[in-house]
């Protein structure tokens, strides 16, 4: 449970510091998301899943 809460707290550090440095750099991705076909945006959420997965069990390998 620790490490489910250790990866969400990172990721919301991490978009954190996206939005509050880059906020323009965010407004024209977004831009470039909308541009993708749905089978495009499912293709890229599904390739997240799949290296989120893969990096959580390295992680747990590795002991942390």
């Amino acid at each position: 449970m620790s490490t489910i809460v250790l990866a969400i707290g990172s990721v919301l550090v991490v978009e954190g510091l996206v939005y509050s440095l880059a906020p323009s750099a965010i407004e024209r991705l977004f831009e470039a998301y909308r541009s993708l076909t749905i089978d495009q945006r499912r293709m890229m959420g599904l390739a997240s899943i799949a290296i989120g997965v893969l990096l959580c069990w390295l992680a747990r390998q590795m002991g942390v």
